[in-house]
């Protein structure tokens, strides 16, 4: 007779969890995660703060685009193991954010409108990246470099 245990018990999935927890612990994901929380802020905020709120189209789409940001980078601390793939749409809201200006209705493509979310974009899309390079080197597949 066999008996089953839980996968919770797997000593794989313990294993997992413990190299997800030491990731997350240091100094370099809690930096990416709070500058993405930041990110995901200003983004949703930037319309006011730059001063391209009459653009209601952007605006509305930069405040919907902030706060999934937020969101998607905001939980790696407390829940890594079920949010680490959330990286890759983060990337894409950060390439979103980029050429939203040139693709959203209307004519909002101003100096400021421009300016402001390449440069938010750029930083969304970096920080996205590092997240998911982290998962990449938590995994082993990223130990190429003797790290």
């Amino acid at each position: 007779m066999t008996t089953h245990t839980s996968i919770e018990q797997h000593p794989d999935l313990a294993e997992m969890r413990s190299r997800f927890e030491r990731v997350t612990s240091t100094p370099r994901a809690q930096a990416i995660e709070t500058l993405a929380l930041l990110t995901g802020l200003y983004l949703a905020a930037s319309p006011w703060i730059a001063g391209f709120n009459g653009l209601t189209t952007l605006a509305v789409c930069n405040l919907i685009a902030g706060i999934a940001y937020a969101l998607c980078l905001g939980g790696f601390g407390s829940a890594y193991e079920r949010t680490h793939a959330m990286a890759w749409a983060a990337c894409a809201i950060g390439v979103w954010t980029i050429v939203s200006p040139w693709v959203v209705a209307g004519n909002v493509d101003t100096t400021r409108s421009v300016v402001s979310n390449v440069i938010v974009g750029c930083l969304a899309l970096l920080l996205g990246l590092a997240m998911a390079a982290m998962n990449r080197s938590s995994t082993g597949r990223g130990r190429a470099r003797g790290h």
